[in-house]
């Protein structure tokens, strides 16, 4: 009957198909407040930021938006703008790739053009470890370039394509194919030719469910699986796209008109959604995404004003026909991790909305491309970690801040506090806490 308890672990099931569900009434005991557990994403951005255009002049909560920062405006209050951190072990080597693969571990990188790759353990995987269990993925790792096993400055690009590290030893694997992505957070595995919707497959027990919820849940439940329902066919549409120009190419016929983006702003959009609806259905609490490899050449002229690849813009050598077109492709990033925030913000939970209940870290390896420069890094925080972070400032640090210690804050709010990650303590930046 309507109105019993459930579960916080209550799933769908069906034939190959496990499908967790959004917060429900039912599942807070009654007399007992909401406890919304605590997310946490990682968003990477390659080749730094245009300096002039991304720090605000002034500090704490009062500062003014930046043409970089401007579309994270509508989230000012539960935005931190940090300036002044730096990694101290991403000074082992030139270039890019040490500071992309030590950003989120805070380790030296052993240098190796071969498959003898050693750095550390990053905090999204620390955190995986001690609380991953929690749920149906401990963790899930996104990009949108596949990693090529090639040598450049002595380093193995695979260094280049990875922030996520398991272990010392082990980087972890990432999706890059939104319809594996979208598979991972539902399906064991594509039972054959099976190729019916997960919704289709868990219908059964989603009709039973139902009959046990009150009105506002069915509600909520119904708009879940709408919510599944639509992205699951915007991912189908958008792997046929891409198969039939593919089958065209291997046909030797003309393939189908290309979007003029290529279809990258889709496929971004498609890895935010995913992201968005394992929040929300608790597949997973932690995610990491990569928006492009180190040194990524990704052709931005789709953008208005911009006419080529992204790395080499970002080596502007301080010429305005360069600086401007690298300035607005870092804006269109800032504006794509603002959509993140605003999909996660319409979706109530607990005593405020789903971005209430995260932190989303978004950042670079560099600061200003053009110097390959990993001093005051380019970061912010958006989201208040269920309320155990101080948000609504842009926070100057002094120079060479350790970034590492940025970690230890968000791993607290997370539930797992450590005494030492990288090369920081647990006491530094604290004040982040409330």
């Amino acid at each position: 009957m309507p109105g019993r308890s459930l579960s916080r672990r209550t799933v769908l099931r069906g034939a190959g198909a496990t499908l967790a569900l959004p917060w429900l009434d039912a599942m807070t005991p009654r007399l007992a407040s909401p406890a919304s557990p605590v997310r946490m994403a990682f968003v990477f951005v390659p080749n730094g930021v245009l300096p002039s255009a991304w720090t605000p002049a002034d500090e704490g909560a009062d500062w003014a938006p930046t043409p970089t920062l401007e579309p994270i405006i509508p989230f000012k209050d539960r935005t931190l703008v940090l300036s002044g951190l730096f990694n101290r072990n991403s000074l082992s080597g030139e270039g890019h790739y040490v500071k992309t693969t030590a950003l989120l571990t805070g380790a030296p990188v052993f240098q190796t053009g071969g498959r003898d790759l050693r750095c550390g353990i990053s905090v999204d995987q620390l955190a995986a470890r001690e609380l991953g269990g929690r749920t149906a993925l401990p963790s899930l790792e996104l990009g949108l370039e596949p990693v090529r096993h090639q040598v450049d400055m002595g380093f193995s690009t695979v260094y280049g394509a990875t922030v996520s590290w398991r272990s010392a030893t082990q980087p972890a694997s990432k999706e890059i194919r939104p319809r594996l992505a979208f598979d991972r957070l539902f399906r064991r595995a594509r039972m054959g030719a099976d190729e019916r919707s997960v919704l289709d497959l868990v219908l059964e027990d989603g009709k039973r469910l139902r009959n046990r919820l009150g009105a506002g849940d069915r509600s909520r439940l119904d708009e879940h699986l709408d919510g599944i329902r639509a992205l699951e066919r915007r991912v189908d549409a958008f792997t046929a796209e891409g198969q039939a120009r593919r089958d065209a190419v291997l046909a030797g016929v003309e393939p189908p008109p290309e979007r003029v983006d290529g279809g990258f702003t889709e496929h971004v959009d498609l890895m935010f959604d995913v992201i968005a609806l394992a929040f929300r259905a608790d597949a997973t609490r932690i995610v990491t995404l990569m928006l492009g490899n180190a040194v990524s050449g990704r052709d931005f002229s789709f953008l208005e004003g911009v006419s080529g690849g992204h790395h080499h813009f970002s080596h502007h050598e301080d010429k305005d026909e360069k600086k401007t077109p690298y300035q607005l492709i870092n804006r269109w990033h800032v504006q794509k991790f603002a959509e993140l925030c605003a999909r996660l913000d319409a979706v109530p939970e607990g005593d405020g909305t789903l971005l209430d209940q995260s932190m989303l870290f978004y950042g670079s390896g560099l600061r200003d491309g053009n110097r390959h420069d990993p001093h005051d890094l380019p970061i912010l925080v958006t989201g208040r970690g269920g309320g155990r972070l101080r948000t609504g400032a842009h926070v100057r640090y002094p120079r060479d801040t350790k970034l590492c210690g940025l970690y230890l804050a968000m791993l607290e709010a997370f539930g797992c506090g450590q005494q030492r990650f990288g090369d920081a303590e647990r006491a530094e930046m604290l004040d982040l806490l409330v």
